[in-house]
């Protein structure tokens, strides 16, 4: 028995009556099958309604087939009759969304010549995929204030059921891959398309569209962009970002990208002297550490919470100073000790063979280079004891 699906009938109905004629459970979960529904199934880029059977949440629904199932959060029992709730906002938000893009297909194809290939109604925004290389900023202003001028003017979005025969009758921007019946979504003058989803009656509830931007996919252009209620909410965010951003930095909005990008240059310089100033004084330590050893052939050390860079930058220094010496450089954490062993250009052995046997020790791991090897563990020894484990396999 074929589900009567009343979104198709009229999309803005959000409470139903109905009876259940099968209650069954795939892979998905649970599901009912019932004798009507207002719930959309997800399909053809617009994802399914959500809402209630019974107080019961409705999860998904997917038309599989033939059936139209409504996943729910639990097993329905008992039931010959249902109370169907469809989330009215998501509904509504999904309409929206969806002629929205009906529009701006039309646009791009009937203005441009650039047709749509494929389309995602998302969470946040929507994304049509357009058959070009590159949109210009001018293109782009041309093509938004066309599709805001049609939603302004209020024209009728009309729904249709025909044979697919007579369907090749009216400009269709895209040819039908379906046999039988086929149902058709026009805007009188402006896009004639087959389509099974949810619109509202007239382009003016789209309210406004705004493109957010586009990106290279593959061989094609992916653009975003937001319609309805989803325009408010994102002028909401960016003026609630912007305010914070004027609280950070007291300057007009006008002048913030002028001002943060200079802030970010000084950063820059500063991050840039520090380095410098970081490396000079490595520089000195490894000298005086160089000048501490008097001439040992094992230059040991052990640092408190050195972070594992700073013990390979002074070790490469002092190498390059001392090319007869052995290094052990410890850094002690809270729960685990890194290390660096290193010899000068006048000993040839590989040091990798040096850290598989200490290693087991901190139940580590580690390698490198024969002369320069690095790695960590568990501080199962303390730092110094750990060193001198090192020095006596040296």
């Amino acid at each position: 028995m074929m589900t009567r699906k009343l979104y198709y009938e009229d999309a803005y109905n959000m409470q139903f009556q109905s009876k259940v004629i099968k209650i069954d459970q795939d892979e998905r979960g649970h599901y009912v099958v019932l004798e009507k529904t207002a719930f959309y199934p997800t399909g053809g880029g617009q994802p399914h309604d959500k809402g209630t059977l019974n107080g019961m949440e409705v999860i998904d629904v997917e038309e599989v087939e033939g059936e139209v199932r409504h996943y729910t959060d639990r097993l329905l029992t008992g039931a010959g009759s249902v109370e169907g709730i469809i989330d009215q906002g998501r509904r509504l938000d999904h309409m929206q969304q969806h002629c929205g893009q009906h529009i701006i297909s039309a646009v791009f194809h009937d203005k441009f010549g650039i047709p749509t290939t494929s389309f995602h109604l998302g969470t946040e925004s929507v994304t049509i995929d357009l058959d070009t290389e590159f949109l210009d900023a001018d293109l782009l202003e041309k093509a938004e204030e066309e599709i805001n001028r049609i939603i302004r003017d209020n024209y009728p979005v009309e729904t249709k059921w025909v044979a697919v025969e007579k369907a090749s009758e009216y400009p269709l921007r895209k040819p039908l891959a379906v046999e039988g019946d086929v149902r058709l979504v026009i805007i009188p003058d402006i896009d004639y398309s087959g389509c099974g989803g949810t619109h509202p009656d007239f382009t003016g509830e789209v309210m406004a569209a705004k493109f957010l931007g586009w990106t290279r996919n593959k061989k094609q252009v992916r653009l975003e962009f937001v319609c309805g209620y989803r325009v408010l909410r994102k002028l909401g965010q960016k003026h609630q970002v912007l305010t914070e951003m004027k609280r950070i930095v007291p300057k007009p909005e006008q002048k913030l990208v002028e001002e943060v990008d200079e802030l970010i240059k000084i950063n820059k310089q500063k991050d840039k002297k520090i380095a410098e100033l970081e490396e000079q004084l490595l520089e000195y330590e490894a000298r005086d550490i160089i000048s501490e050893s008097q001439g040992d052939k094992v230059i040991q050390r052990v640092f408190k919470d050195y972070p594992i860079k700073t013990l390979q930058s002074l070790g490469k220094v002092i190498i390059e100073e001392a090319p007869d010496a052995y290094l052990i450089f410890i850094s002690e954490q809270n729960d685990q000790l890194q290390f660096v062993l290193a010899h000068g250009t006048d000993i040839n052995r590989n040091m990798n063979e040096v850290a598989k046997q200490i290693l087991p020790l901190i139940e580590g791991k580690g390698g490198g280079k024969p002369n320069f090897v690095q790695g960590g563990g568990k501080k199962l020894i303390d730092g110094e004891a750990f060193a001198e484990r090192v020095k006596n396999v040296l």
